[in-house]
């Protein structure tokens, strides 16, 4: 770790964060779950909130994907995903769901605004982000895609969908 000059636990918890929260909206898979983690801690998240029947720490399962994520990534449980929508957006946050839908904008073409905070919403492996969110969204983005499946894996566009938000808010510890 010295080498890749990577920095310790509490390190990370005290340094700058990339403005952004991530809902996770029923993930069902524990695999997935703890992908996330991973991935929100290579990026920095701010933070993660599980929803609805998506696993919490501590879980075996989750483990095995989060290689220890779970103790430097903040995160909390709340069932109801209208509650944790209403408590970010009372916090100023900007809502956005990553999923296809009408109306939704193609990633590449957004360009955050790095005086905003964001909560992006990630759904569902099999029914995508729940209607009660899509009610609450500010926004909604889409990963073009040009093969025959026309889906990614959550973790997938989690990365993705992260990396281009860094990118374009230029972040940098």
């Amino acid at each position: 770790m010295d080498e890749l000059n990577r920095p310790t636990i509490e390190e990370f918890q005290e340094q700058k964060k990339l403005p952004i929260t991530l809902i996770l909206d029923s993930i069902r898979s524990l695999h997935n779950v703890g992908s996330i983690f991973r991935t929100a801690d290579g990026f920095a998240v701010e933070k993660i909130i599980l929803c609805g029947i998506t696993g919490q720490p501590p879980h075996r399962e989750i483990e095995k994907t989060a290689l220890g994520a779970t103790s430097s990534i903040s995160w909390e449980y709340e069932q109801d995903i209208v509650t944790a929508i209403s408590s970010l957006r009372s916090k100023n946050y900007k809502i956005i769901a990553i999923e296809q839908a009408e109306n939704s904008q193609f990633l590449n073409t957004y360009s955050p605004n790095p005086q905003e905070k964001y909560t992006l919403i990630l759904g569902n492996e099999v029914h995508g982000v729940s209607d009660e969110a899509m009610k609450m969204i500010d926004g909604c983005l889409e990963i073009p895609q040009f093969g025959t499946k026309h889906s990614l894996n959550v973790v997938v566009s989690a990365g993705i969908v992260l990396w281009d938000f860094a990118s374009k808010l230029g972040f940098e510890v």
